[in-house]
């Protein structure tokens, strides 16, 4: 008596080797993505003659050369930029306030909104600039 054995059938491709490259490139774009909220506008802070590396956490307040805010990426009117301060606050009372202000801007612009924070309690402002280039 001769036994045949029933044809064997081909391996159904597995898909774990797509969630491997899909899990690669999600990775990827994490680590060269940029996590901060950018301005809606462009903002080139001005030129540091001396500073430290910038404290990571807490809020942007950017200031656009012609006084335009915006609140971590967010367009913001200076009417309702005290709202939203309050708002940070009230979720955390120790947030850091980073300032980041176009090199053209006036100072008229920028000091009244750090006297601002400094009324409603944020702790810490951060001023931020640009290292300076070794000429």
């Amino acid at each position: 008596m001769r036994l045949t054995r029933p044809a064997r059938r081909p391996h159904s491709e597995t898909i774990i080797a797509l969630i491997d490259v899909v899990f690669f490139l999600l990775v990827f774009f994490m680590l060269i993505g940029r996590m901060d909220a950018t301005a809606p506008f462009e903002v080139l802070p001005p030129v540091a003659l001396s500073g430290r590396d910038m404290p990571a956490g807490g809020a942007t307040l950017s200031v656009a050369a012609d006084g335009a805010l915006a609140l971590d990426g967010v367009p913001v009117t200076r009417d309702g930029l005290e709202g939203a301060l309050t708002g940070l606050l009230d979720r955390d009372a120790e947030m850091l306030l980073r300032v980041n202000a176009h090199r053209g801007a006036e100072l008229r612009h920028v000091l009244p909104l750090v006297g601002l924070a400094e009324a409603l309690g944020v702790r810490d402002v951060v001023l931020v600039v640009t290292p300076e280039t070794g000429q």
